[in-house]
């Protein structure tokens, strides 16, 4: 072989100055010659390939966003905010997939002929148990991630919460649309639902994430018990869907956000009695 590199262009070419053409011929020539390639190792900067290495590895190991999370992030979501929203273990599809079944199964028993007071109960309980299920050191298997993140611990419960929300609130609205006997007596469970939520993060900071949640459910379940106890059985909607009911629901939720924004800086607070919440900074 007659021709070899020059020295000044295998100095360009290791610094990545090499221009076209002279760059495609040294491509050629280094992959048949020994000589060349021997003198480029001369030149070139082992710390510039070593960062070169350094930087491929953090791209192979940067985990890929979901689909979720790339649609967050085009309508303007931050990185961080879409990641930690994105990790929320009841927007995954097997928590969503058992929340239509239920729903699925609440409407079949109204078509069935029976009343749709099921649904009415039912629909309230789901994004209760949604919000006690995506924060919290007992049940988010992601919550040492949220504890670390640039979040305050209020403001990342209020981002999952408004979150699991429109899941579980949007699903149940096409529910509704389903049942055979729609109208505004078929959303009395809309209400109740924002009730019973605030509710239970209300009581959050004392109770806990496990607890709150369990008795604010259970005392709803008790409520409507008592009311078709009261009712004897018969025919017509139950208390809490009657006009009285849902302005008392709409009195209890005023109160609860009340409470809750008053609390707000105890889901930062360490308390091992009651697994509050550590700070997020």
């Amino acid at each position: 072989m007659t021709w070899h590199v020059a020295e000044d262009d295998l100095r360009a070419y290791a610094h990545g100055e090499l221009a076209p053409p002279l760059l495609w011929s040294a491509d050629t020539h280094l992959t048949g010659c020994a000589d060349c390639r021997e003198r480029l190792a001369g030149v070139w900067d082992p710390g510039a390939l070593d960062a070169a290495w350094e930087r491929l590895d953090a791209e192979l190991d940067v985990p890929r966003p979901g689909p979720f999370e790339r649609l967050l992030l085009r309508c303007g979501v931050a990185d961080h905010t879409a990641r930690l929203l994105a990790a929320t273990p009841v927007l995954r599809r097997s928590w969503l997939t058992a929340v239509s079944l239920l729903l699925v199964l609440s409407v079949l028993t109204a078509h069935g002929g029976h009343s749709d007071t099921f649904f009415l109960a039912v629909a309230p309980l789901l994004p209760l148990a949604g919000v006690a299920l995506s924060y919290g050191p007992a049940l988010d298997p992601t919550y040492e991630m949220a504890v670390v993140s640039p979040v305050h611990g209020f403001r990342l419960l209020m981002i999952r919460t408004v979150a699991v929300l429109a899941a579980a609130l949007g699903l149940s609205g096409l529910a509704t649309l389903a049942l055979p006997g729609y109208g505004l007596g078929a959303l009395g469970w809309l209400l109740p639902a924002l009730a019973l939520t605030t509710a239970g993060l209300a009581l959050t900071p004392r109770l806990g994430p496990v607890v709150a949640p369990s008795a604010v459910g259970g005392g709803w379940v008790v409520l409507l018990l008592a009311a078709r106890a009261h009712q004897g059985g018969g025919a017509g909607a139950l208390v809490p869907f009657t006009a009285a009911g849902q302005a008392v629901a709409v009195g209890v939720a005023a109160l609860a956000a009340g409470l809750l924004f008053a609390a707000r800086d105890r889901f930062d607070q360490s308390h091992p009695s009651h697994h509050s919440y550590r700070s997020a900074a």
